[in-house]
């Protein structure tokens, strides 16, 4: 069963009151002006009688028009926002709030400020406080925890002050300035349901008691708007009667940011209702924004697509240039390695050739220096001394298997033999031994000096060549 054929069902003898509803329509001439914030005393009544439910009064075709074409204008902020001409049925009429009620959502600012300010002078105060010199008269030093806004601490009064005088059961207000719960209801998609209450008046706590109070009425309210509630003696709930020209209490309204320090009013509902008819006005009023609102998430939720969209893109772009960048530190840090390999080749390379060409500028000069050696040591041999009693034939076996031989005076020494094999070049090595085999006899260092014919080598003699390791 819906909420309302429930309620209808259950408070059916309920006393239903006439009441007036008035959809951005022009003010009503007689009727009770409420929006002073002086207080009235209460009047008591008797139970009028009961008359048949009376249908909501339909506003003239002018007013559901009214400025509809200033919404053009709107913004394109995150949330909803009125923009664009109203759909059918639905009466829209901008209301421009003034800038007192504007700056009330800067008090968060300066409610932030003012916390630091706060801790900030409450160390102090206690520093002061600990030697004696921040002392009240009571010896106590007090201040308050938290500074907040002053809409803000008129919107906690009033909830306070409803629950202490009509219980917990109605919608559920929120405790912030008038903007600050207009941004909250832009941002989550509903409607702002606006209450101003006048302490004073009459028809307020039966008003309060049967319809705002209702389950029914508070759990549609709850599920379908954003509530905010103020009192008409306080300064908020004063300039937002004067804004939205209230004549006429109990006052309920349904609102929706709209741009330029405006609102736009969509229903407004001025005296007592029963349960039923509030929550039917309540259902006609969200059937006819429905396309507001649906087009509102569809908006937001394609502007947060198009962010999700252009975040992977970014994400998906910066993942893609950290690789060509990884790939071209490393096509850099390989040309680099290949290059210093190359470096290091040619390197390598240049310095064995130039051993290998040191190499050959060594063995040509000790080649050349053998040669030269050779032919001294060949000059210095003089010619060979034909045969007589005194020359003594030698023959030289070398390791290849040549012999080598030549006649010399017998008073040539040793090292006149080692001499004429080095003449010869058919050794590649200079360490090496003249040795006789029979007896076997090593003419060595200490022999060199030694006459062939002191040597026991006239007037022949067969030598070979031994090499020394």
């Amino acid at each position: 069963m819906c909420p309302i054929k429930w309620l209808l069902f259950k408070q059916s003898q309920v006393s239903k009151m006439p009441i007036c509803v008035r959809r951005s329509s022009p003010l009503m001439a007689g009727t009770l002006n409420e929006r002073s914030p002086v207080s009235h005393p209460r009047i008591p009544m008797a139970s009028p009688p009961i008359p048949p439910p009376q249908p909501p009064q339909q506003p003239p075709a002018a007013a559901r028009t009214e400025s509809t074409t200033d919404l053009h204008q709107a913004g394109e902020g995150s949330g909803l926002v009125a923009r664009g001409p109203a759909p059918p049925g639905l009466a829209w009429k901008l209301v421009t709030l003034p800038f007192s009620i504007i700056s009330g959502s800067l008090g968060l600012i300066s409610g932030a400020i003012g916390l630091g300010m706060w801790a900030a002078g409450g160390i102090l105060s206690y520093s002061l406080s600990v030697i004696g010199l921040n002392s009240g008269r009571n010896g106590d030093s007090s201040s308050p925890l938290v500074s907040v806004s002053p809409s803000a601490s008129e919107a906690m009064d009033f909830v306070s002050n409803f629950e202490r005088d009509y219980g917990t059961t109605h919608p559920n207000f929120v405790a912030e300035g008038f903007m600050d719960a207009l941004q909250r209801s832009r941002h989550t998609f509903k409607l702002l349901f606006v209450y101003l209450h006048s302490p004073d008046h009459p028809d307020t706590p039966l008003f309060c008691e049967r319809t705002l109070c209702s389950e029914a009425l508070a759990a549609f309210v709850n599920e379908n708007f954003v509530a905010w509630g103020g009192s008409i003696r306080a300064s908020e709930g004063f300039k937002m009667s004067n804004s939205l020209k209230a004549s006429r209490f109990p006052f309920c309204a349904v609102v929706m940011a709209a741009t330029n320090q405006r609102i736009a009013l969509l229903q407004q509902v001025e005296g007592p209702r029963s349960p039923e008819e509030m929550l039917t006005v309540l259902q006609r009023v969200l059937e006819e924004s429905a396309p507001v609102l649906v087009a509102a998430r569809l908006d937001a939720e394609e502007r947060r697509n198009n962010i999700r969209l252009r975040e992977e893109q970014d994400a998906a772009y910066q993942a893609a240039l950290e690789a060509d960048q990884a790939r071209e530190q490393q096509r850099k840090e390989e040309e680099e390695r290949r290059a210093r390999e190359a470096a290091e080749a040619e390197r390598k390379q240049k310095e064995e050739e130039e051993a290998r060409d040191r190499a050959a500028r060594e063995a040509a000069e000790k080649e050349a220096a053998l040669a030269r050696m050779r032919q001294e040591k060949a000059l210095a041999l003089g010619a060979e001394p034909e045969k007589g009693p005194d020359v003594t034939q030698v023959l030289v076996r070398f390791p290849t298997g040549e012999r080598k031989g030549r006649r010399f005076h017998s008073t040539a020494t040793i090292q006149t033999l080692y001499d004429y094999v080095d003449s010869l070049g058919c050794l590649e090595v200079e360490n090496y031994s003249l040795v006789s085999n029979f007896p076997r006899v090593v003419y060595g260092q200490e022999k060199l000096s030694l006459s062939l014919k002191e040597a026991g080598l006239h007037p022949q003699a067969s030598l070979f060549v031994e090499l020394n390791s």
